[in-house]
C-alpha cells in the first residue's frame, strides 16, 4: 500500500478502559514493547489484576507523538518462517517525554500506586565505566544531575524519585533493569548507590536497606521497524498503526524473584503464570544468553558487515559464517561457563542458529554493531578473560575484536566509509587514526581503559593484531575459512 494512502486509513484504537498504572518504564523502545509489555499484559489478564505501564522516553518525543493519537495502543507482529501473527497490545497507558517535562516523570515514579520502575535504556544509558562497572561521575548527564533538580539520566531519575518516596514515607519501588548487562540488577544497584552517596548518604543507606534490584535475563530478537513494515501491516489490517513492533516467535524472560517486600503479593504481576522463569540466581542464564547469543550476534555483526552482509540471516546463510558461529559456540563460548540446571547447551546453540536463519527477521548487521564500546565488555571480553584463565584458545573471538577495531576506524575493507554509531565514536576513530600500522592501531585501541583492562589488553594484543592484519590483507571469508 502506498505510504500516502496508509495514513488515510482509520487509526488503531483502544478497546476497553485503560488499566491502572502500576509500572513506570524508562526507555519505551521497540524491545520492551515487543517483550516485557507483552508478558506483563498477559500476566495481568491471567490473574485479573491491573498492571498498566507508563512509558518514559528520556529524550525523543517521537514515540509519544506516534502512539498518543491511537491511545498508546500498538501492534506486535510476530514474524515466523511461515507467516505473521498480529496482536493488539493495550497495556501502555501514557508516554511521558523526560526532556519536555522532568517533573511529570518524577511525579509518576513517586506516585504511591507505582510498584516497579523498569528500564531498557541500552548499555550506554547507565553512564558507567564498562571496564570497572562503576558510575562515571564525569559523564555530562551525571554531572548535570548531581547539580540539578531536573535530571537527564536514568540513574538521576531513579535516585531523585526514590528520594521523594522516602520523604513521603512510602516504600521504594522495585528497580528492574531489562538490559543486556551481566548481573544487571546488581550493577544498577551499585550505580544508584554511587549516585545517592554523592548527594545524601542517608538516602543511600535507605536504598541499600530497603531497595530491591532483581537481576533479569531477556531474550527476543526485535529488528527495527521499517516504513515498509508499517505499510504491509496497514494493507493486512485496514488500519494505520504508526509504531508497530516486529519480533521473532521465540521469547524468554528470567527474573530473580526479589521485589520490595513491603507490598507483599502486590509487589509484581503474576509473571510465572505466563512462562516467566522466577529464580533465585539469574547468573547462569545471563552467561548463557550474553555469551552465546549476544556474543555471537556482535561477532557476526562486525565480521558480517565487513564481508558485505546486510542482515544476520544473510550472514549465517553463508556456509563460512555458519561454520564460524558453530566453532565459536563449541570451542570458545560453551566451555567458558556452567550451563543453567537442566539446559542442554548444544540444543540451545542449534535453536539460536535456527533463530538467526529465520528469513522473516531482517536484523541488520549495522544495527547490531551500534554502541560496541558498551557491548564488548559484557558480550565478548568476559569470555576472553575466562578462556585465558583456563588456557583455552579464543582465536575466533579475537578475530571478532579485530573486526570491531576495523569497523570503528570508520572505513570498511574496500575503503568505503562506515556510519559508526557509538558514544565513544570520536575517541575510537582518533585512536585508530593515530596508528600507522595495524599493530599501532590495535595497540592504540587496546589502550582505551573504558573498554579494556590492561591485563586483558596485554594478553590478547598479539592475537588481535594478527587477526586485524589478516582481515585487511585477505578479507573476512578466507580468514574464517582458515580458522574453521
Amino acid at each position: 500500500m502506498p505510504a500516502d494512502l496508509v495514513q488515510e486509513l482509520p487509526r488503531l484504537t483502544r478497546t476497553g478502559a485503560k488499566p491502572q498504572a502500576r509500572i513506570v518504564h524508562l526507555g519505551l523502545g521497540a524491545f520492551f514493547r515487543a517483550h516485557g509489555a507483552v508478558y506483563i499484559e498477559e500476566a495481568a489478564r491471567a490473574s485479573g489484576t491491573e498492571w498498566g505501564i507508563i512509558g518514559v522516553s528520556l529524550q525523543s518525543a517521537t514515540m509519544r507523538d506516534n502512539l498518543a493519537p491511537q491511545e498508546f495502543v500498538y501492534t506486535a507482529r510476530e514474524l515466523g518462517p511461515d507467516g505473521t501473527t498480529d496482536r493488539k497490545v493495550q497495556i501502555v497507558t501514557d508516554i511521558l517525554v523526560a526532556r519536555e517535562n522532568p517533573e511529570a516523570v518524577l511525579a509518576a515514579m513517586a506516585d504511591a500506586d507505582i510498584r516497579i520502575v523498569s528500564l531498557t535504556v541500552t548499555e550506554k544509558g547507565y553512564c558507567h565505566d564498562p571496564a570497572t562497572g562503576r558510575l562515571n561521575l564525569d559523564h555530562p548527564d551525571i554531572r548535570h544531575d548531581l547539580e540539578s533538580d531536573a535530571p537527564r539520566s536514568a540513574i538521576g531519575y531513579l535516585v531523585k524519585a526514590l528520594a521523594r518516596r522516602r520523604a513521603a514515607g512510602l516504600p521504594p519501588f522495585t528497580v528492574m533493569t531489562c538490559d543486556n548487562l551481566p548481573e544487571n540488577g546488581r550493577l544498577l544497584r551499585g550505580l544508584v548507590l554511587d549516585f545517592a552517596r554523592a548527594v545524601d548518604p542517608d538516602l543511600a543507606a535507605w536504598i541499600e536497606a530497603q531497595g530491591r534490584f532483581p537481576c533479569t535475563m531477556v531474550d527476543r530478537i526485535v529488528p527495527a521497524t521499517k516504513p515498509e513494515d508499517i505499510e504491509a501491516l496497514a494493507a493486512a489490517t485496514g488500519t494505520f498503526d504508526a509504531a508497530p513492533v516486529m519480533h521473532e516467535p521465540f521469547r524468554q524472560w528470567v527474573v530473580e524473584d526479589d521485589f520490595v517486600a513491603a507490598y507483599g503479593h502486590d509487589a509484581r504481576p503474576d509473571l510465572a503464570a505466563v512462562g516467566v522463569e522466577l529464580v533465585t540466581d539469574v547468573t547462569p542464564y545471563e552467561h548463557m544468553k550474553l555469551r552465546m547469543l549476544n556474543g555471537t550476534h556482535s561477532s557476526l555483526a562486525y565480521l558480517g558487515y565487513l564481508a558485505g552482509h546486510e542482515t544476520i540471516a544473510e550472514t549465517v546463510a553463508d556456509p563460512v559464517f555458519a561454520e564460524f558461529v558453530r566453532h565459536l559456540w563449541r570451542h570458545e563460548i560453551m566451555p567458558s561457563f556452567e550451563a543453567p540446571a537442566g539446559v542442554d547447551l548444544k540444543a540451545y546453540a542449534e535453536a539460536l542458529f535456527t533463530r538467526y536463519a529465520n528469513p522473516a527477521i531482517r536484523h541488520r548487521t549495522w544495527q547490531i554493531a551500534m554502541d560496541g564500546s558498551q557491548k564488548l565488555p559484557q558480550r565478548i571480553l568476559g569470555t576472553l578473560r575466562d578462556n585465558l584463565a583456563a588456557g583455552r584458545d579464543s582465536l575466533g573471538l579475537c578475530t571478532a575484536v579485530a573486526a570491531w577495531m576495523i569497523y570503528v576506524g570508520g572505513t570498511d575493507l574496500d575503503g568505503a566509509p562506515i556510519d559508526v554509531r557509538d558514544p565513544l565514536a570520536a575517541s575510537l576513530k582518533a585512536l585508530s587514526d593515530s596508528g600507522k600500522t595495524p599493530g599501532d592501531k590495535v595497540a592504540a585501541l587496546l589502550s582505551e581503559t573504558r573498554i579494556f583492562d590492561k591485563a586483558l589488553a596485554d594478553a590478547i594484543r598479539l592475537h588481535v593484531e594478527s587477526a586485524y592484519l589478516l582481515l585487511t590483507i585477505d578479507g573476512v571469508r578466507p580468514v574464517l575459512e582458515h580458522m574453521t
